[in-house]
């Protein structure tokens, strides 16, 4: 049976999986029109068999799935598994599954490059290929047809051996503990809970007066909760650049806000929306939030953070690891401001293979040159015979 859509099926499955060592896991959802993933289906492999479940299936109860993936004795596989693991966080009474293994993770330590694909990856490690016909179907819709169940069966079972191959380079090539450490990030809660009252810091904005930015925090708090609560996208509730203008307009009565062009929504949001603005206006200065002003970038740090931007694309090459793993450009401009930046490239093996050389060039203890159309490192504190 490829596709589960009774409880007991669906129990014997999970505890054959139970006795497995690890066991590869993907799902299909829909979220265009939603705030929370639907979960449309979701496909297990273990040793000798691959299997979808049917989590719309008439009266089916996902627990026995659950209990699978908080067991810790089985390893859970995945590829790019972040928005997996935001559904399973949920499915498990808001506990990440673990362990984990994530192939997209191992494959950038392993020099697969930034981000690599699940078709990447089939095509170079198993030497298959993948159907792309099923790729943009309406998961939701049922029936589901044999193509669209082999279609995502097959996302299981190739990662089944790509994940024994880039088990066996990690081990060989002593990087285990790089990978766990990449992915114990997956592990913490505060990825998957989006707390209202922290939705205004995923927004874009210039502006730092104290009142405006209350108002942003307050209209974005709204909308985050309104969106959860309604289960619809945050745009569907009121799109971005109009929350901004919301903030800028202020309106305290209804009649402000209906006079505000752009915006078009239902009353009980109108209200809300008066009622959160007239709380932030009539705030006493002191409660207003202060944000930190912006400093502006010293002179020379523009040509510093290039010139270690080219030191980590040496190192990358060298170490065979995708550069977005060892440093981002926002931990290049603080290195080059600070010798002492908390950030992951003065840490652990990033430090080993990247981190000391860059405090190293920073100090004119290192130089880059080139010599055969070829950039090289050169050690300046090594004494020259």
């Amino acid at each position: 049976m490829t596709l589960i859509t009774d409880n007991a099926a669906l129990e014997a499955l999970c505890a054959r999986l139970r006795r497995e060592p690890f066991v590869t896991v993907d799902t299909e959802f829909m979220r265009d029109r939603t705030y929370w993933p639907q979960l449309c289906l979701v496909q297990l492999a273990g040793e000798n068999e691959a299997v979808a479940i049917d989590p719309l299936a008439p009266g089916i109860d996902l627990a026995p799935l659950a209990d699978l993936l908080r067991d810790t004795r089985v390893l859970k596989v995945m590829h790019a598994c972040r928005q997996d693991m935001e559904i399973f966080y949920h499915l498990c009474g808001r506990q990440a599954p673990r362990p984990i293994f994530d192939s997209q993770v191992a494959a950038m330590v392993c020099g697969f490059g930034e981000e690599v694909g699940y078709e990447t990856l089939v095509n170079r490690l198993t030497k298959g290929r993948l159907d792309k016909t099923a790729r943009f179907t309406d998961w939701a819709r049922r029936p589901l047809s044999d193509k669209q169940i082999a279609y995502a069966l097959a996302d299981v079972t190739h990662l089944r051996v790509i994940f024994e191959k880039l088990a066996k380079r990690i081990e060989r090539e002593g990087r285990a503990s790089w990978v766990e450490e990449e992915l114990d990030a997956f592990l913490d809660p505060a990825l998957y809970e989006m707390k209202p009252e922290d939705a205004w810091k995923r927004l874009k904005f210039r502006s730092r007066e104290p009142r405006f930015v209350a108002l942003v925090q307050a209209l974005a708090a709204w909308r985050e909760a309104t969106a959860q609560r309604r289960n619809l996208p945050r745009n569907r509730v009121v799109r971005d650049d109009l929350l901004m203008e919301l903030a800028a307009a202020r309106p305290r009565r209804i009649e402000d806000l209906k006079a505000i062009n752009r915006v078009n929504v239902d009353r009980e949001s109108a209200a809300a929306i008066v009622a959160a603005v007239d709380e932030v206006m009539r705030r006493d200065e002191a409660d207003l939030p202060a944000l930190p002003p912006v400093e502006p970038t010293p002179r020379g740090i523009g040509p510093l953070t290039d010139l270690l931007k080219v030191l980590l694309k040496l190192c990358a090459e060298e170490s065979d690891v995708a550069q977005r793993l060892i440093a981002t450009s926002s931990d290049l401009d603080a290195l080059a401001q600070d010798d002492t930046a908390d950030v992951p490239a003065l840490k652990g093996w990033r430090r080993r293979i990247f981190g000391d050389k860059a405090l190293a060039l920073k100090a004119g203890e290192l130089a880059l040159a080139v010599g055969d159309r070829r950039i090289r490192v050169v050690d300046l504190a090594a004494p020259h015979g």
